[in-house]
């Protein structure tokens, strides 16, 4: 048993993980989810590199497995490059488990053969770890991790908006009145802040209006009021709007917005409106 966990367990791994690199070399997989073709999005190198390293580490481990039925040495160095890969893997397999639509499976695959390596090799070290692995699964968990999804997802009015904000309120008392339909994203969501942050905007009440191939963003409720007073054709464009003054107070700071709860009106900061296309 002491072999098969430690010499054929990493082999077949190292062989797993030669598959998917060939394939992936091929421009193929043996996973064909959506979560396999997003998990490399989640990387700032290319995927293929990620094989490379797990072919590196699954050798790594079959090397000590070998030496490991030899001497102590070799037993104690064993499980410290499994437990290194099976802390690796964990928040690897967790960060795409919370951020992707879907877990990638040739990583679940992975992740659940260092698992049982370590369960069929010592049980006991493993049940010591479990509160670790928990642990980071928990952290991650309560991470605000952007989605690996689109924010927009059809065409329509979207507002991103924050309870606390007033000039928010002042633009969704004005669409009620109206009866201007819109899709409400809140500040707190990471997409809509990791969406503000790629724009450089720092203030809300901020509107997309998305129509096919044109998006329309519009911050400030002096702006977005003012697209929808303005007598313009439905097929038309965004009105045109006066240059900047820096008088123009139509915005809640995102910084405090982030940290308000509902039901209070303190800490609006507020500044210009930025309109982009």
């Amino acid at each position: 048993m002491k072999r098969f966990a430690r010499v054929i367990m990493p082999l077949l791994l190292l062989i797993y993980i030669a598959i998917e690199t060939y394939a992936k070399l091929h421009n193929t997989s043996i996973c064909g989810s959506t979560g396999c073709k997003l998990a490399g999005q989640l990387l700032i190198f290319p995927s293929i590199y990620l094989n490379y390293m797990g072919l590196i580490a699954a050798l790594g481990i079959l090397i000590l497995g070998w030496f490991s039925l030899k001497n102590t040495i070799g037993d104690k160095l064993f499980f410290v490059a499994l437990y290194a890969a099976i802390g690796f893997e964990t928040i690897m397999f967790a960060y795409q488990y919370y951020v992707n639509p879907e877990p990638c499976i040739f990583c679940a695959g992975v992740y659940g053969s260092l698992l049982a390596i370590a369960l069929v090799s010592r049980p006991r070290y493993l049940v010591y770890a479990l509160p670790a692995i928990a642990a980071l699964w928990m952290a991650l968990g309560m991470l605000s991790i952007p989605k690996n999804a689109p924010l927009i997802t059809k065409d329509g009015t979207w507002l991103i908006h924050s309870e606390t904000c007033p000039h928010c309120k002042k633009v969704k008392t004005y669409f009620a009145k109206h009866a201007i339909a819109y899709h409400p994203l809140h500040v707190q969501e990471a997409n809509a802040r990791a969406f503000l942050k790629a724009l450089n905007i720092d203030s809300i009440p901020v509107l997309v209006i998305k129509k096919g191939a044109q998006t329309t963003v519009l911050k400030g409720d002096k702006l977005i009021i003012q697209h929808f007073d303005a007598p313009l054709n439905p097929e038309e464009s965004t009105p045109q709007t006066p240059p900047l003054q820096a008088e123009d107070k139509e915005g809640c700071s995102l910084d405090n917005q982030l940290g308000a709860t509902p039901g209070e009106e303190s800490g609006c900061e507020q500044d210009a409106a930025v309109p982009l296309r």
